[in-house]
């Protein structure tokens, strides 16, 4: 995958997260309070006027249906006929609210007549019984009329409707009355729609104003926020210009001031590292020249230590020896001073692994106390020296600190990555008792000695760390493990090809470099 589309997901993948996040939820937030405000005023705004139409609906056809009974039933005889109530259901059912109506009496020949206004949208059977029998229910001594006027909403064949009922005072028929309410009912459901609609108006512009607030209060969190990441990448100078007088303003005040005094704190102690590391650098130097001179001369007091008083003689080998160790600990601070500095160059030359390993151990007098296991013909382009100094120091500290024998394998692995190609892999196995887990990670550190497990060394520290720098330059690396059967492992990995560094790819024609620091630290 390219650059750029791996650009292209990156961003997709921050505006996806800045999407779940503080934006989402405060336009959810919005929403719901939106919604929930909505449709509670939707809803009591719907059952008021249900209330209010239906009520208004059924007092309008109830007070008709009762004027127009009593006016008619003051023309009835005392005997009505049957014929007489038709004529009366038809003319109190002549009226602009369209209800119909069911009379119910006692005729004078003692028969019961029941008169429809409609018989095929009316009749009796249709009057719900707990109603008839409120209507027949008679009060006495309550000081008001004997009977009063009773209603029920009924739902028929899914339509709605109205059913009232009552008795004539003074002895005359009983009436129902039968009024649709699918006007109201068409009436609501239009206001219902008309609210839903309001409703989800209502939650689309919250929305819309939750986006726009989220939008007003999330680009100073995102301003902010992207500061802190060219903050975390080393770019100190990063500033943000403050606007307004709001908290947001304040917290970028200071993160201003933060960002001022980090910066400040960095320059401080990258001068401090500078000047650090050129008066390791100038110590070296300076050291270097009288190193030489002490050394030729504790070379000569070797030659004549056979020839100098017994008593003489321990001393004379104490200041050999600890002259060597100040002569390698001044080369390794040298060397550790141009891995610094990126000053460590590379002169590149295609190398038998094999025989590197093989010459290694001979010029050191190890080949009695090694083991090599390693074919010919593995070729890399390395530098002989660097990598000699890697040998040196692994197989050095494996016989120091772990013991004989030292098995040292050598063989290819296919790399991972696209291309398919090899690295070389360098074994380094020891017999000793392991490294303990505590030591493990610190082994490649600087000056760090060994536990209580292993004995304190003699070196300067910096052996492995100077392995794993030169392993690094080749664009390799170098692992450790302890060996289920015991025993540590060292793996040097490098590439057959060496991967350079930009600062390095062009400076590694043939060119000489410095010298490097050899043996175990």
């Amino acid at each position: 995958m390219s650059d750029a589309s791996d650009g292209r997901v990156r961003g997709w993948l921050r505006a996806l997260l800045r999407l779940t996040s503080l934006r989402l939820r405060l336009v959810t937030v919005f929403a719901l309070v939106a919604l929930v405000a909505a449709v509670s005023v939707s809803g009591i705004a719907y059952w008021l006027n249900r209330d209010a139409v239906l009520t208004r609906a059924q007092n309008t056809a109830l007070r008709d249906f009762r004027k127009s009974l009593g006016d008619r039933a003051t023309t009835l005889t005392e005997s009505p006929m049957c014929n007489d109530l038709h004529s009366m259901a038809a003319g109190v059912a002549e009226n602009t609210l369209d209800y119909q109506v069911v009379l119910i009496d006692e005729a004078s020949d003692g028969q019961i007549c029941q008169a429809e206004s409609d018989p095929g949208r009316f009749n009796l059977d249709m009057v719900p019984a707990s109603l008839i029998e409120a209507v027949h229910d008679r009060r006495d001594g309550d000081g008001s009329a004997e009977y009063h006027l009773y209603w029920q909403r009924i739902s028929l064949d899914g339509d709605p409707f109205l059913i009232g009922g009552t008795r004539v005072i003074g002895g005359g028929p009983t009436g129902y009355m039968l009024a649709s309410l699918s006007p109201e009912q068409d009436d609501l459901n239009s206001l219902a729609w008309s609210l839903g609609i309001a409703t989800a108006l209502a939650v689309v512009g919250s929305v819309l104003l939750a986006q726009a607030a989220a939008t007003m209060v999330l680009r100073p969190v995102q301003r902010l926020s992207d500061a802190a990441q060219r903050l975390g990448e080393g770019k100190l100078d990063t500033r943000l210009e403050v606007r307004g007088a709001d908290e947001l303003a304040e917290l970028t005040r200071t993160f201003n001031s933060s960002a001022a005094s980090l910066e400040q704190r960095m320059q401080d102690l990258s001068a401090r590292e500078s000047a650090s590391r050129q008066f390791v650098a100038d110590m070296s130097h300076e050291l270097r020249t009288p190193m030489t001179a002490i050394t030729a001369m504790t070379e000569v007091l070797e030659d004549e230590v056979d020839n100098l008083d017994p008593m003489i003689a321990p001393a004379v080998q104490l200041v050999v020896s600890e002259t060597r160790r100040l002569n390698d600990l001044v080369e390794n601070l040298m060397e550790v001073t141009r891995f610094d500095a990126g000053t460590a160059r590379m002169v590149l030359d295609d190398v038998d692994i094999a025989d590197q390993v093989t010459a290694c151990i001979d010029a050191r007098a190890w080949l009695d106390a090694v083991e090599v296991n390693a074919d010919r013909g593995i070729i890399a382009e390395l530098d002989p020296r660097r990598l000699d100094v890697i040998l040196a120091n692994l197989i050095g500290n494996a016989l120091k600190h772990g013991g004989s024998p030292v098995r040292v394998t050598v063989r290819e692995e296919r790399t991972a990555a696209a291309g398919g190609g090899h690295d070389v892999l360098v074994e380094v196995a020891d017999q000793g008792p392991g490294i303990p887990d505590a030591v493990l990670p610190h082994v490649f550190d600087r000056f760090y000695k060994a536990s209580a497990s292993r004995p304190r060394s003699d070196g300067s520290g910096l052996g492995l760390s100077i392995a794993m720098e030169n392993a690094h330059l080749h664009g390799g690396d170098i692992d450790v493990h302890n060996a289920p059967g015991g025993g540590a492992v060292f793996t040097l990995r490098l590439p057959r090809q060496a991967r350079l560094p930009e600062h390095e790819a062009a400076g590694a024609e043939h060119r000489g470099g410095a010298t490097a620091a050899g043996g175990a630290g």
